[in-house]
């Protein structure tokens, strides 16, 4: 056979296999596909289920925090106002002029008067009929706040104390000027409610059950160490209708308001039988068990005839102390606090516990601090009146006499003073581009009423150089929104001086 031959026959075999292979799959062509499908889907099946049988391999490496969420190796140095510097540089009167001029104009009528010193010196910076007497409105609490810490002194307290009656079964809740009492149990790390009327009456039940007393208790409220007007009568009737003040009394709930959350609108008439209605309210709930009932009505106690023995004190509550309410009387500006805080400095110097008792005690203080106060007219001691006259010199000179004066006392007062766009009467201003500056700098006590705008504190500038400040509005135009907007600017210009 020859080669050809043989290489013919097998391709001939060759062909034959293949006709025979195509034959089988052209046969079995569904299986076939429904097998490729099969494959197909049990490959990712088994890519899942796999790792539940296997090792789980280990997680990759988390990437680093970012910096600011790490815990530092080293505490960061603190931050904050330099301290001041003795030789930091006065500013100079032409450039603090130069500076405030401008800004302190007034939106409509009506002038601004102004006075600016150097703390340290009393060195007169800027002067704008400084020595015109002028309506303070409510920059008059700082007189007050002197005249509370110089007389009382800062750590004084007021105590709230119930007695024994006139006769049996009487009881007498006598006030002793606390006019933050709050009504439930005494709130220590508080300054409104420190002294609390269920504290009081829970005291008094329980020391009635010991002496052996049953029966019905009648309460009686001792309201003598104010006398006088309880409303005076420079005050505006619709200033009281409105509650911007109400009749003054030794004792009050909230310093005489319904709820200590609503600072606005009416207060009680009498605060110190409403705090007696309060108080009869809580000891009816701590007597109960011991079998005591109380009578609903409450009624003022007699005036003690003669020389008669001090009955004994069953029960007694005290306040805050007079630096923490000074504190708050110039944070949000209480008119009540602050003629409170006035007639209890009348009392502690000696003269009766009234209007007129309480602006000779602050006339008198002022006097005896160093501060010329004979041009003063003072017809009340928290600003409401329209007939009280002070210069913008002497709300300086006190300003200063607070921060670097030579009486420690008064230092209590400089966390009174609002914080610029923070705190107390001035959280909401500072917040505008022209006045952004000196939100948290400035620190100062306003005064508003209808025609009359004031802003009086203090400042460090650029330099390091503390700043006393007083600047007052009057004849204004009500409402006009520019006005106040000159305060601050002013403030601001002067937390910026660089002034040399």
């Amino acid at each position: 056979m020859t080669k050809t031959t043989v290489t013919d026959a097998w391709m001939d075999r060759v062909r034959r296999a293949a006709d025979s292979w195509l034959a089988a799959v052209k046969s079995s062509w569904p299986a076939v596909l429904l097998t490729a499908i099969l494959v197909a889907l049990a490959v990712p099946a088994a890519l899942l289920v796999a790792p539940g049988f296997l090792e789980p391999e280990p997680p990759a490496p988390a990437p680093p925090a970012p910096e600011w969420q790490q815990v530092p190796a080293t505490l960061s140095a603190p931050e904050g106002l330099a301290p001041l510097d003795a030789s930091a540089d006065i500013p100079s009167p032409e450039a603090v002029t130069t500076r405030l001029d401008p800004v302190l104009k007034t939106d409509g009528g009506g002038t601004f008067t102004g006075l600016v010193q150097d703390a340290v010196t009393g060195q007169v910076l800027f002067d704008r009929g400084g020595s015109e007497s002028r309506v303070p409105a409510s920059n008059l609490k700082l007189l007050t706040a002197v005249a509370a810490l110089r007389s009382l002194g800062p750590d004084r307290r007021f105590s709230t104390t119930v007695t024994a009656g006139p006769i049996a079964g009487q009881v007498v809740l006598k006030g002793g000027g606390d006019v933050l009492l709050g009504a439930g149990e005494s709130a220590g790390e508080k300054v409104m409610g420190h002294g609390g009327l269920a504290t009081l009456a829970a005291q008094t039940a329980a020391a009635l059950q010991a002496a052996g007393t049953a029966g019905e208790i009648k309460v009686l409220v001792d309201d003598s160490l104010f006398t006088g007007p309880v409303l005076n009568p420079a005050w505006q009737a619709g200033d009281v209708a409105a509650g911007e003040v109400a009749p003054l009394y030794p004792l009050a709930l909230h310093s005489a308001r319904f709820d200590p959350a609503v600072t606005t609108g009416p207060r009680p008439p009498d605060s110190a039988i409403t705090a007696a209605e309060e108080f009869a309210a809580r000891l009816r709930e701590a007597g109960a068990a011991a079998g005591l009932t109380v009578a609903a009505a409450v009624e003022r106690a007699p005036a003690p005839a003669g020389d008669t023995a001090t009955p004994p004190v069953l029960a007694e509550v005290q306040s805050a102390t007079v630096a923490e309410q000074v504190d708050l009387m110039l944070q949000v500006s209480d008119n009540y606090l602050a003629e409170a805080l006035g007639r209890m400095a009348a009392v502690a110097a000696g003269q009766p516990g009234s209007n007129d008792g309480a602006t000779a005690a602050v006339r008198a203080q002022l006097a005896e601090a160093g501060i010329p106060s004979d041009s003063m007219q003072l017809v009340d001691v928290c600003g409401l009146a329209m007939g009280n006259q002070v210069s913008a010199r002497q709300f300086a000179e006190v300003v200063r006499a607070i921060t670097s004066g030579t009486d420690s006392r008064l230092r209590e007062a400089l966390d009174g003073f609002p914080v610029a766009g923070l705190t107390g009467t001035l959280d909401a201003r500072y917040g505008e581009e022209s006045t952004a500056g000196g939100a948290g700098l400035v620190r100062a006590k306003t005064g508003t009423l209808n025609t009359v705008l004031a802003l009086s504190g203090y400042v460090v500038d650029a330099d390091g150089r503390l700043l006393v400040f007083s600047f007052i509005g009057n004849g204004l135009t009500p409402g006009a929104a520019g006005n106040r907007v000159a305060l601050d600017r002013a403030a601001t210009a002067l937390a910026a001086c660089g002034c040399r």
